[in-house]
């Protein structure tokens, strides 16, 4: 049976919260995990086929497992979305300690870190797709710009209220997910590895938010 999505979970605030975490998670993987996109993997997908095309069999595991985990953190939502109640609420409490444990890993271990991170922040992706009743993602900017430019256009021919809301809204999801990715720039700076407990946070806050 499928579990209802929580009300609160498309508000503004909340969706805020997780935007800017999903940019300094990507950050955090690019920057101290081997250069690794947690969240944009399309990137990944590229760096392993050429990886392949190279006959680099070490740097395309690399980039595999987090695609792999990706994947299967996709699955892991969806089972709790038909099973379990609350489940948004879950997937966050699931992605707060995962992500914590993930301080605590050494770079000797940078894959399994990133395998972590992809796990969860696809839990996230898949549990919040709405913004006001609009759909986004929370980690990734690529479809947020393509439905922003699309409702600026629409507003600016036709004139609709409701496509100007749309297209503020996704650039203002883009501008976030930038602070997130900058404050994770500074965050591994001072902080190293356990940069991505900043995450932690914004996730906690969150899970208030919900409920």
């Amino acid at each position: 049976m499928n579990q209802p999505t929580h009300p609160a979970a498309q508000r503004l605030l909340p969706v805020a919260l997780l935007t800017l975490s999903g940019g300094l998670q990507d950050t955090y993987t690019y920057l101290r995990r081997g250069k690794v996109f947690a969240n944009a993997q399309t990137g990944n997908i590229v760096l392993l086929g050429q990886s392949l095309c190279d006959g680099d069999w070490a740097r395309a595991l690399r980039y595999l497992l987090p695609v792999m985990a990706f994947a299967l953190g996709v699955a892991a939502a969806e089972w709790l979305r038909v099973h379990r109640p609350r489940w948004q609420r879950r997937v966050l409490l699931w992605e707060i300690l995962l992500l914590f444990l993930v301080g605590f890993i050494p770079h000797s271990l940078d894959q399994l870190a990133n395998a972590l991170v992809s796990f969860s922040c696809a839990m996230q992706v898949q549990a919040f797709r709405q913004v006001e009743g609009f759909p986004f993602a929370s980690t990734m900017c690529i479809g947020n710009l393509r439905s922003g430019m699309e409702s600026l256009c629409v507003f600016l021919r036709t004139g609709d209220a409701q496509e100007r809301k749309k297209a503020r809204l996704y650039f203002l999801v883009i501008l976030l997910f930038a602070l997130g990715a900058e404050a994770g720039s500074l965050a591994v700076e001072l902080l190293d590895l356990p940069a991505i407990w900043l995450s932690c946070l914004l996730l906690a806050f969150s899970v208030c938010l919900l409920g």
